[in-house]
């Protein structure tokens, strides 16, 4: 290829030579523009997000205020603490089952030591929580019995002789003559007695809310089970789930397990076999068994 040749491929006419210029003075000025016009006008945001950007601030903030939310605790009576309330105050499935378990027999914690005693909680959950425990007026102002242990004319009282009362005859009025018994005690008292029929031990008064071991140890000095009056026993090998539900001492859940353990073992011939029943309390077995027919 000779130079002739590369020659006529610039040859353009007046025409072409105008496009080209062009072209070049079109390139360069998109180029300057590109470089020092400011785009930045020309952006707009929708009036949806416009509108989303100026709530963020309010948005970041209610987040840190969840975050920083600390749930206010009010007194409350642990002897009542329901699953979600005790999911609630950081306790474990185990730790809610065995207070539930508590009370289902009846009994009622009366201090933070005892409530840790029975659910086994951890000494740093005792220590946030207990301050928040909410006992009855009772519980929290305990009369000691030291003036009464120590009254004078001693002389006097050691010849008074202590006539003692059956406690399935005792009136409302022979109950509050006992000091710490109130009308309020003695009702629970008798009506203790009465859904269960008869009583059959002074151990029971154990099971009666709101009494102290004080006033037990005055009960027990003043009234006793003579003789067991002559009532209608539940018969325990014929007895169906509904009439065993019947008894104070049989729940449901127990009464049904009583049925199912005599299906499979056949009847219940004695204390031994009372003891085998799931849910049943052990320590109860022999007050128990003095209500039933074997």
């Amino acid at each position: 290829m000779n130079f002739e040749t590369i020659k006529s491929y610039f040859n353009f006419s007046r025409g072409q030579r105008a496009g080209i210029f062009l072209l070049f003075f079109i390139i360069i000025a998109l180029q300057l523009v590109y470089f020092f016009a400011d785009f930045s006008s020309f952006s707009s945001a929708s009036p949806e997000k416009e509108k989303w950007l100026s709530l963020q601030s309010k948005i970041d903030s209610m987040k840190q205020d969840k975050r920083d939310y600390v749930p206010k605790i009010y007194p409350f009576n642990p002897n009542f603490i329901t699953d979600f309330k005790g999911y609630k105050l950081g306790m474990s499935v185990s730790e809610i089952d065995r207070l539930l378990a508590f009370r289902k027999e009846n009994k009622y914690v009366n201090s933070p030591k005892e409530f840790q005693a029975v659910t086994k909680v951890s000494d740093s959950l005792l220590n946030a929580i207990s301050p928040y425990f909410k006992f009855p007026d009772w519980v929290n102002n305990r009369k000691e019995f030291k003036d009464y242990k120590k009254a004078p004319y001693t002389d006097f009282a050691k010849k008074e002789k202590i006539v003692l009362i059956d406690i399935n005859l005792a009136t409302q009025e022979d109950l509050i003559k006992i000091y710490g018994i109130g009308e309020a005690i003695s009702l629970r008292i008798l009506k203790f007695k009465e859904s269960l029929g008869v009583l059959v031990s002074m151990e029971q008064m154990n099971e009666v809310w709101g009494l102290s071991p004080e006033v037990i140890d005055n009960l027990n000095s003043h009234f006793k089970v003579s003789v067991l009056p002559n009532f209608k026993k539940i018969d325990i090998n014929n007895a169906s789930i509904k009439e065993l539900s019947q008894f104070p001492y049989f729940k449901y859940p127990i009464s049904k397990n009583i049925v199912t353990f005599r299906s499979m073992n056949g009847d219940i011939k004695n204390i031994d076999d009372l003891t085998k029943i799931k849910g049943l309390s052990i320590d109860k077995a022999n007050i128990i068994a003095l209500y039933l027919n074997f």
